[in-house]
């Protein structure tokens, strides 16, 4: 069977807000086929299908700071004129129900699986941790370093923060000796 959406493409839109993992109305039109107009609209039509826990909009500090990682000159055309409201598994659930197309019955499955698998991926994470840390205790310091190095494996890779602007660099004379400029 062919996902109309691929998993990794879900995963990249969920982000994690007010200790929620949530999905942003822009990224679900997307997935959905639809203007984020169109669904913002037709969740407010259907508003008492969304209480606080299904479905929140940012605070205008979220907004900001969601808003200042896209740098764009017209924040207009983008749509970033209005806080998006984010769902959680539950509000996308539920967006089912207001969203009636073929296409949303099958991007809900989609995005609901992944949220189960998510949840898989990081129960077994858990477990694997737990046993690690008995076995740990169990072997002496010899093995500190085998144990070291799987804790090392298990974690999250690290993101290299780029830095911004560009670098100027001198010309090098013979040798690999910076020139000194003649200041006159």
């Amino acid at each position: 069977m062919t996902e109309i959406v691929p998993i990794e493409s879900i995963v990249t839109k969920i982000i994690f807000l007010r200790d929620e993992k949530v999905l942003l109305d822009r990224d679900l039109a997307v997935l959905y086929g639809v203007e984020t107009k169109v669904l913002k609209q037709a969740v407010r039509r259907n508003i008492r299908r969304f209480p606080s826990d299904f479905m929140f909009e940012l605070s205008k500090e979220e907004f900001e700071d969601w808003r200042s990682q896209f740098v764009t000159s017209n924040s207009v055309k983008m749509g970033l004129r209005y806080k998006p409201m984010a769902f959680t598994e539950q509000g996308v659930a539920m967006l089912s129900s207001v969203l009636k197309s073929e296409r949303a019955i099958e991007v809900n499955i989609a995005i609901m699986r992944t949220f189960v698998k998510l949840r898989q991926m990081l129960a077994s994470n858990e477990e694997l941790a737990r046993k690690l840390e008995e076995m740990e205790k169990k072997y002496d310091e010899q093995f500190k370093v085998v144990f070291d190095a799987i804790r090392a494996l298990m974690a999250p890779p690290e993101t290299k923060k780029r830095k911004i602007g560009f670098e100027v660099k001198e010309p090098k004379g013979h040798y690999g000796k910076r020139i000194k400029k003649n200041r006159e």
